[in-house]
């Protein structure tokens, strides 16, 4: 299955993944391959499952504060910020046009 332009940009936006070059592309069309396999398996009669751990009871831990205090060195470690706040992804860039991607998907 080819990847279209429309679908390179949708998944772009939605993973903040740049496939600008034929190597991304490649490797995102393996991905789709790999995952295509799955509609192989029979899962009729199949009830869908809330979680791997359905038939266990989950215990939640108590949430203790033990420490505090530590903005200043916690924002050391980002490598861009904003006020208080990190900026995520850090090195984001933008993507590129619809017509800039079409070559790469021309050769793939």
């Amino acid at each position: 299955q080819k990847v279209t332009v429309e679908v390179l940009d949708h998944l772009e936006h939605l993973a903040l993944v740049d496939f600008r070059d034929a190597e991304g592309v490649e490797r995102l069309q393996k991905a789709i391959q790999f995952a295509d396999r799955l509609h192989e398996v029979n899962t009729d009669g199949v009830e869908p499952m809330d979680s791997v751990l359905e038939d266990r009871c989950l215990y939640l831990r108590e949430d203790d504060v033990t420490e505090g205090n530590c903005t200043k060195e916690l924002l050391k470690n980002a490598r861009e910020k904003v006020e208080e706040y990190f900026v995520a992804p850090p090195g984001n860039i933008p993507l590129p046009k619809l017509g800039e991607r079409e070559t790469f998907l021309q050769g793939s």
